[in-house]
């Protein structure tokens, strides 16, 4: 797809389905002189690959945010508001800021610029792709972090997904505070400590 005279910027997230941890979201503007080559959805992406593009992302974009929203706010609002105003708040760092956002996935966030969605737009467009990089890698970072302060959860190995060993060692150690309490395991886990 080609969009003249437009400012695009890529808007993915990462984190939306883990038990544990904040949901995080990029938003990413290219800059036609400096392409990026080898962009893709960063599931597709090993961890060094991600890893080795992240830098040249951070370097070559015209623009770029991150924004985490942390397991309160998620559990104070769901974790679809908390993705879509994680989005927002990204856009709205970007400088300059863009005409157009192409979002990854169905759902739209209220944005000041048009928004587009795109179903697997991060295998399909470059800049969601981009997007998609930035928010993966700052998110696994940040949840290797959280294995260091909580390691009895080995967030470092599962990232807060709902795996079979998070899922055993949370019924095991239960809750800690990065846990999203709104989401279902947790929430029965914590009904069941009440009762």
């Amino acid at each position: 797809m080609t969009y003249t005279r437009q400012i695009i910027a890529g808007v993915d997230e990462a984190g939306r389905g883990p038990l544990a941890g904040p949901v995080v979201v990029a938003a990413v503007i290219l800059d036609a002189a400096r392409p990026i080559a080898g962009l893709d959805d960063s599931k597709k992406l090993s961890r060094k690959r991600r890893e080795e593009l992240y830098p040249q992302i951070v370097s070559n974009a015209a623009a770029w945010a991150v924004v985490e929203i942390g397991p309160d706010e998620i559990d104070a609002v769901n974790i679809l508001q908390a993705t879509m105003l994680g989005m927002k708040r990204a856009v709205e760092k970007l400088k300059p800021a863009p005409t157009l956002a192409l979002v990854d996935g169905n759902r739209a966030p209220d944005l000041m610029c048009e928004v587009r969605t795109i179903v697997q737009g991060d295998s399909l467009e470059p800049v969601i792709s981009a997007a998609s990089i930035l928010a993966k890698v700052c998110r696994d970072q940040m949840m290797r972090k959280l294995h260091i302060s909580y390691p009895e959860y080995h967030f470092d190995r599962h990232k807060g997904y709902p795996t079979a060993e998070h899922l055993e060692l949370l019924s095991r150690h239960g809750p800690c505070p990065v846990h999203r309490r709104s989401f279902a395991p947790v929430r029965k886990l914590l009904a069941a400590c009440r009762t």
